[in-house]
């Protein structure tokens, strides 16, 4: 059984800045005497001859050759824009100087 009490779940409700009631502490610390518990048993396991993987299944990324290739200019870049101010789009402001 985990030595988690109310006390320790109600610090760790007051870290994360979540207001739980006192029924939702009683019932959190049976939820997360559960979790603790769990995780010891995992924890336990013999992986010491398990090899790290990042994925049950063999996967390939699939990617495209990183080369450099022509991109727009800018005036090609601009060129459908309802607006342009000192060669970058102009868009309505939003935020005051304040």
């Amino acid at each position: 059984m985990s030595s988690l009490s109310r006390e320790d779940v109600a610090h760790l409700a007051g870290l994360a800045r979540i207001d739980l009631s006192d029924a939702e502490l009683d019932r959190m610390v049976g939820e997360l005497s559960v979790i603790l518990e769990s995780v010891a048993k995992v924890q336990q396991a013999p992986i010491a001859d398990v090899p790290p993987m990042s994925h049950p299944m063999p996967l390939t990324n699939v990617t495209r050759p990183d080369v450099v290739r022509p991109g727009l200019t800018p005036d090609e870049a601009l060129s459908g824009a309802p607006e342009r101010e000192l060669g970058r789009f102009a868009v309505p402001r939003i935020l005051d100087e304040d």
